[in-house]
């Protein structure tokens, strides 16, 4: 199961339950998907387009805190809830 938590720029930001660590999210946009571990908003794994990949990180730097307490959330079975744009 993936929660989604927020889209942005047409990208969808979700997260694993169970996810294995370190804490990071999904960022996925058509038949592309990045990774980026949320400590320090590192692409650990994977690609967007630039423009995609540049808004995912500007809004993942405004959203941290909230991504790493959905983190929390998912890992604890619960739901991670939305995050705003």
């Amino acid at each position: 199961m993936m929660p989604v938590v927020a889209i942005v720029a047409g990208v969808r930001i979700v997260f694993y339950y169970n996810d294995h660590e370190p804490a990071h999210f999904h960022a996925l946009a058509d038949d592309e998907e990045m990774r980026v571990r949320l400590v320090d908003l590192a692409v650990i794994e994977g690609d967007l387009p630039p423009a995609k990949r540049r808004a995912v990180l500007a809004w993942a730097q405004a959203k941290q805190a909230e991504l790493a307490l959905a983190w929390v959330r998912c890992r604890q079975g619960q739901p991670p809830g939305k995050i705003g744009g």
